[in-house]
């Protein structure tokens, strides 16, 4: 007889159509529930038995949390918004290219197709020794294994480590933070606006989560207003294979050139870090320079201050390096400087 291996342990299923009963729900179970958007993430978990909440709260049946909306000043996205949507959408690809591009290089289309850009931003973090099981720091353990003579650390932080060398995994959270995005949350105390890139901590905060949503709480929308709609945008993602892949790193830009001066700009990169990183010093280094591969070869230089390796991803400080500068001074000006 077969020996049935991959098999989740049992929970209660709850379905709410609407967000007021699905955040009574959260409130109601507290750490025993589980948020499901499109269950990209939920599944592994689940399958692996590595999670066992005893509730799951299914969001899929709240139309609420679906849909991509226009504002007095900008877009509104459900959390629920498939990513596929996302990248289609003609509003977003107009205005907001940048967040179309970073969507369309999650993972595959079949997963852009369930996956919603709630779940893109919230997932946890994809570190194998982590997502296996074993007790590390950020599962309450006392050791980062990851961070030893012996351990695997290709794809981990070369910033802001604190004993979780981590990383944030999502590609549509730099581009997001580059927009100057707002995320909109239900929380016990009412709904709470916070900036893109304070949704997300790292592990000097709190080394059990990559963002700031609580059990209970609910994120429900993002908006995107339209201070850089239009603007010159930059994004992009290298990754071991060209689908179905998590970010080695990722950076994206939103900059207002005047000639070819930079007036403003917003840039950010993913993979560096248990949080995704806003370059607030390398914004102000730039502005008003002109948007030259010289500029962008200070930048990158900048930006890969503080950066500490690990045994195997040395690579990575080159690499960030190399993104900025590029996402400053332009792919051809840049290899033609390089």
């Amino acid at each position: 007889m077969a020996v049935i291996r991959d098999v989740m342990a049992s929970f209660e299923l709850l379905q709410p159509t609407s967000i007021a009963d699905a955040h009574k729900l959260l409130q109601q179970h507290g750490e025993d529930a589980w948020v499901m958007a499109g269950g990209m993430d939920t599944f592994d978990w689940l399958k692996d038995r590595i999670r066992k909440p005893k509730f799951v709260v299914d969001l899929s049946g709240i139309e609420e949390l679906k849909g991509i909306r226009n504002t007095n000043d900008g877009i509104e996205i459900g959390a629920t918004t498939t990513l596929t949507e996302v990248v289609k959408h003609p509003i977003i690809r107009e205005k907001y290219s940048l967040l179309a591009e970073a969507a369309e290089l999650v993972a595959s289309p079949q997963i852009r197709n369930q996956g919603t850009i709630g779940g893109n931003v919230s997932q946890d973090a994809r570190c194998w020794y982590y997502r296996a099981g074993w007790p590390c720091y950020r599962a309450g353990g006392n050791i980062c294994y990851a961070d030893t003579p012996t351990g695997r650390n290709r794809e981990h932080a070369i910033l802001h480590a604190d004993r979780c060398v981590a990383v944030n995994p999502s590609d549509s959270a730099p581009a997001l933070i580059a927009l100057d995005a707002k995320f909109v949350m239900r929380t016990l105390r009412g709904e709470r606006i916070v900036d893109a890139e304070d949704y997300f901590i790292g592990p000097q905060i709190d080394i059990t989560r990559l963002h700031i949503l609580k059990p209970g709480d609910l994120l429900t929308a993002i908006r995107i207003p339209s201070t850089w709609a239009g603007a010159r945008f930059y994004f992009e993602k290298i990754r071991d294979r060209n689908v179905w892949d998590f970010p080695l790193l990722n950076v994206a830009s939103a900059m207002r050139v005047s000639g070819n001066s930079i007036e403003n700009i917003r840039i950010a990169v993913n993979g560096a870090a248990a949080r995704p990183l806003r370059l607030k010093a390398v914004e102000d280094a730039v502005r008003g320079k002109p948007a030259t591969a010289a500029t962008g070869e200070m930048a990158g230089k900048l930006a890969v201050q503080g950066a500490i390796p690990l045994q195997f991803n040395a690579y990575k400080i080159p690499l960030m390096r190399n993104l900025v500068k590029r996402a400053i001074g332009g792919v051809e000006e840049a290899k033609w400087a390089s």
